[in-house]
């Protein structure tokens, strides 16, 4: 469970895969999903990379991502285990600016982390945008 207080959100976790490069979050926008070729939650190296739906109508777990702010809680919750983080940065990044950063957005390397992502910028036919929230453990 991914639990996102500033955000009323609750949402359950399924493991995700990339296909082609591209890492799909699960059909139910109400989920989220967590990319099983990066860190595990709570690792003390690499982000662990958690994606999600925005719907234009409503109803997805990460409609409102970018109003996120330095130091939201962020909780993932398996089981007894608990690990909690606050947020860090929060960007809105074109389409391009994050295939160039994605190795660093998404890497095994660097100190543990919390990265969600989601679309952003609805053109009428597509999202020209994304969502990146990260998150450093609490405490």
């Amino acid at each position: 469970m991914l639990v996102v207080p500033a955000l009323g959100v609750g949402a359950p976790v399924a493991g995700i895969r990339t296909e082609g490069g591209v890492l799909t979050p699960p059909s139910d926008p109400r989920q989220v999903g967590w990319w099983t070729g990066g860190a595990r939650p709570g690792a003390s190296a690499g982000a662990a990379v958690v994606t999600g739906h925005t719907v234009r109508a409503g109803g997805g777990a990460f409609d409102d991502l970018e109003t996120l702010a330095a130091g939201d809680d962020v909780v993932v919750r398996s089981g007894a285990r608990e690990v909690a983080y606050a947020v860090d940065t929060v960007e809105v990044l074109s389409r391009d600016e994050l295939a160039r950063r994605s190795a660093s957005l998404f890497g095994r390397t660097g100190p543990g982390r919390l990265v969600l992502i989601t679309c952003e910028d609805w053109d009428g036919t597509a999202y020209r945008s994304n969502v990146v929230v990260t998150a450093r453990p609490a405490g």
